[in-house]
C-alpha cells in the first residue's frame, strides 16, 4: 500500500494531494451519516416530551415533521442570531415563557399531522 501511494507521489503529487483530502472528506462525512443514522435509530428519540434545552429542528426530528412547521410556530429567527438555539434562550429573546413556546410547537405538530394524516409522522 506504502508502494502504491509513493508510486502515485512520484507520478502526480498535487493530485494525490487531493485524491487524499477528497477521501479525508468522504470518510468524515460516512462516520457524520453513520453516526446521525445510529442516534435517530433509536426509538427513545421519536417524540420526546419537549424540554427547554431542545432546539427547532431537534423538535422537528423528534417529531418527524418538517423544520419549517416549527420553526414558524416559534417564530424563531432564521438563521438565529448566534448559531443553533435553544427554547431557553428563544423564550428570553421573544420575552415569552418556555412553557407558551412549548405549548406553541406542540399546537403546531398536532396541526400539521392533522392536515397530513397520510405521511403518519414521517414526512419531513
Amino acid at each position: 500500500m506504502i508502494a502504491f501511494v509513493k508510486r502515485l507521489w512520484a507520478a502526480a503529487p498535487v493530485a494525490t494531494l487531493v485524491l487524499g483530502l477528497a477521501l479525508t472528506a468522504a470518510g468524515l462525512f460516512a462516520v457524520r451519516g453513520v453516526a446521525f443514522w445510529v442516534y435517530w435509530s433509536d426509538p427513545a428519540r421519536h417524540e420526546q416530551a419537549i424540554e427547554p434545552w431542545m432546539t427547532p429542528g431537534y423538535i422537528a426530528h423528534s417529531w418527524r415533521v418538517p423544520r419549517g412547521v416549527v420553526i414558524e410556530a416559534l417564530d424563531a429567527p432564521v438563521p438565529p442570531p448566534d448559531g443553533p438555539i435553544n427554547l431557553d434562550e428563544l423564550a428570553a429573546l421573544r420575552g415569552v415563557t418556555v412553557d407558551d413556546l412549548i405549548a406553541e410547537a406542540e399546537a403546531a405538530i398536532a396541526a400539521w399531522r392533522a392536515a397530513h394524516p397520510d405521511l403518519d409522522g414521517g414526512g419531513r
